[in-house]
């Protein structure tokens, strides 16, 4: 279906995404404190919506 090379613009693209996120999160939160109250949460509901999305994935193609 994909790639390695694809997979692997995939997964660094995700991790320095990660990154980039995380350090203008922590940049942002001097200014903004108590605004990212609930974002765990929101964080949480999309690993597990995306881990939700591979699993149905894997049982339509088995």
């Amino acid at each position: 279906m994909f790639s390695n090379g694809q997979i692997a613009f995939g997964v660094l693209f995700f991790i320095s995404f990660l990154i980039i996120i995380t350090y203008s999160y922590k940049k942002d939160l001097k200014k903004l404190n108590g605004t990212y109250k609930g974002i765990r949460w929101v964080i949480l509901g999309f690993i597990i919506f995306f881990c939700i999305l591979l699993y149905l994935k894997k049982l339509s193609v088995s």
